[in-house]
């Protein structure tokens, strides 16, 4: 089963979204109640079929970056209690982001070629606290290769263990 962010953001009414999918910066704090609700959702709903005995491959980037910190990674990882669950990090340099931004979108650069500010924030909030089972680059390894090792890791061990440090971080509150 595949589950993640943009399904759900795809089942947002219209007049909430960017919903699940609100970037770092804090602009609309009128949506961060039902943002952290939909994590809530979604997980509770990786969990399920997990329980019910399905292979779960989620598509989920995670930050705290709101108006006010939510903790929605240690509240959902403490959803997922007791499940084998592998948490991967995917990284990719943001310069290679850029060249796959032009080539897929067309998104032209600024016009100091700068990377714009809110990939950067988005590169930078998505990896903290950056606490992962393992990590992947994208740049150096196809989809494939990323795939290939994850299942490698999941075969060969060690257990994962982030996802269980992550439910026991307490959520920092301004």
């Amino acid at each position: 089963m595949n589950l993640g962010v943009d399904h759900v953001k795809a089942m947002t009414p219209e007049r909430y979204q960017p919903g699940i999918g609100l970037r770092p910066g804090g602009e609309r704090p009128d949506l961060e109640p039902l943002v952290a609700l939909s994590y809530r959702a979604m997980y509770q709903a990786i969990a399920q079929h997990s329980r019910l005995g399905l292979q779960v491959v989620v598509d989920v980037g995670h930050h705290d970056a709101y108006s006010v910190p939510l903790g929605i990674l240690p509240t959902c990882a403490r959803l997922l209690a007791g499940l084998p669950v592998l948490f991967v990090g995917v990284r990719c340099p943001l310069d290679v982001i850029m060249q796959r931004r032009r080539a897929t979108w067309q998104v032209t650069d600024q016009e100091d070629n700068t990377i714009p500010a809110p990939v950067q924030l988005w590169q930078q909030a998505v990896h903290d606290p950056g606490i992962y089972d393992m990590d992947v680059d994208t740049s150096l390894l196809s989809s494939e290769e990323c795939a290939a090792l994850i299942q490698q890791r999941l075969h060969d061990g060690p257990p994962p263990a982030a996802i269980s440090y992550l439910a026991s971080l307490i959520p920092k509150h301004d």
